[in-house]
């Protein structure tokens, strides 16, 4: 039952990872601004965006364990402190190397989600979580959507370190309320670290994400980007290994095999790759001078605007899934949210002679990203032990952030594989982008059918002391359903 005010806890959760999810996208659109003011060149600006995205893949299932272990509120508050100090670093930064190092820092705030999660469920009523999980998953989408869109006026108006003051000032005031109302969980996972495991998670998932982020500079047939997928699969399968002998393990496999865990993180790897390719490409597309035969040449400002409708139909479907939850069940919100992300980008293939078309469209993908968003944390949360909770969310977010890599990667090939004299690509490469995105997303929704189903109007499973955590492997704690 809670112990204190849920509204207050819940409001610095969402703010701590609102403000991170704002800072993943925040300064793409900013990093030509970033490039010639700080004398760098475009190769070496794009390790701003590469460095976070690597430290966050790497800190989050770690930082999620070390919750479970010693305590998410301490935790939190503990990256919450780092976020600062990254934030407060990169605006300062007089150089690109140092940026780089800030935004490593930062990328430490991906534990924000699954601590988050865990939080929730650890400290809300057991009628709240469901709902809770579901507006703080739509915030988290929506945060990303207000970086897209907030970057181009707060360039325009003031600087680009202005994209990092201002989170300074929110990060600062989240942490004191933090410490001051925030209670500890009093659930713990028995153990410790397992600190090979995360040395070669960590490993793998460096070398899985570096070629994936790179290769359209190094080449996708030269040595370092075969080499270092051949070092992700070989560290892959000695993590494997390793988890599965370790007596503590820092992701219990045993969890990661349940039929709802691994379903759920199957339908992530595929939306997820359709989802961060949409955020990637689509403001590219629209910023395309139209003598290149498509685009409308948009200002950031103006390719912001046109993200708008993704970003509000992002948060109103993430907070209405609350209320569907319930009634519909986490399993048909998420076949219904990437089914709306298949339909999309399906469209968009067609459908993109007209600034208020692409408009449209983002509004409709938006809405499957908050419901999808909501189903899939409420479905790994409602499926694993309390003492697992922030280990398998962070997993599930970082298996999303590996699809949007690899979606990434893929669509880039498409849409830069031939190029106009003016250097332009050709229409019929975002074209066959969009195409394969929304064969991604109806991949995740047919995953999705995969997932068994919890009797709508459960509500998610409550905590549990990792006292009573089965020593064989676990179960799900509510029973449930094939569907």
């Amino acid at each position: 039952m809670p112990r204190k005010s849920t509204r207050l806890t819940f409001a610095v959760l969402a703010t701590g990872a609102g403000v991170f999810a704002m800072l993943q996208s925040l300064i793409a659109p900013a990093l030509p601004t970033v490039q010639h003011t700080l004398h760098t060149s475009q190769s070496t600006a794009t390790w701003v965006m590469t460095a976070y995205l690597l430290s966050a893949s790497v800190f989050t299932p770690i930082l999620g364990r070390v919750g479970d272990l010693i305590g998410k509120k301490r935790t939190l508050v503990a990256v919450l402190l780092t976020v600062l100090a990254g934030c407060l670093l990169a605006a300062l930064a007089p150089s690109i190397g140092v940026l780089i190092v800030a935004r490593v820092v930062q990328g430490v705030g991906g534990a924000l989600f699954p601590l988050s999660f865990g939080i929730i469920r650890d400290e809300f009523a057991p009628a709240q979580v469901s709902g809770s999980i579901s507006n703080l998953s739509a915030v988290i989408a929506a945060g990303g959507g207000v970086g897209i869109v907030a970057a181009g006026p707060i360039v325009s108006a003031l600087d680009y370190r202005w994209l990092f003051w201002i989170p300074v000032a929110i990060v600062a005031l989240t942490t004191l309320i933090a410490l001051r109302y925030v209670p500890e969980s009093p659930n713990r996972a028995e153990g410790n670290v397992g600190w090979l495991g995360a040395a070669l998670l960590s490993a793998w998932l460096v070398a899985l994400l570096l070629p994936l982020s790179q290769a359209g500079q190094w080449g996708w047939g030269s040595a370092r980007v075969i080499g270092l997928f051949a070092v992700a699969v070989a560290l892959f399968a000695l993590w494997l290994l390793a988890e599965a002998r370790s007596r503590t393990p820092l992701i219990d496999l045993r969890v990661m095999r349940l039929p709802a865990v691994w379903t759920t993180n199957t339908a992530a790897l595929l939306f997820g790759a359709g989802m961060y390719a949409i955020w990637s490409f689509l403001p590219g597309f629209v910023q395309t001078p139209a003598s290149a035969g498509y685009g409308f040449g948009a200002s950031v400002t103006e390719a912001g605007l046109l993200m708008l409708p993704m970003l509000v139909a992002m948060f109103l479907s993430g907070v209405l899934s609350g209320r569907l939850e319930p009634v519909l069940g986490a399993k048909t919100l998420l076949i219904t949210g990437a089914a709306l992300g298949a339909v999309a980008c399906g469209f968009l293939a067609l459908w993109h002679d007209r600034p208020w078309q692409v408009a449209f469209v983002a509004g409709v993908f938006g809405l499957g990203i908050g419901l999808a968003f909501a189903a899939m944390a409420n479905l790994i949360v409602g499926s694993v032990p309390a003492a697992q909770t922030g280990a398998a969310t962070g997993m599930n977010a970082n298996i999303r952030t590996i699809g949007g890599s690899i979606g990434a990667a893929v669509t880039s090939v498409l849409v830069t594989g031939r190029l106009q004299p003016s250097g332009l690509p050709y229409d019929s490469g975002y074209t066959h982008g969009f195409a394969l995105l929304a064969v991604l997303c109806l991949a995740a929704a047919l995953a999705a059918l995969l997932v068994p189903a919890r009797r709508p109007g459960r509500p998610a499973v409550p905590a549990r002391s990792a006292d009573n955590a089965p020593d064989t492997a676990p179960q799900p704690a509510t029973p449930a359903t094939r569907g």
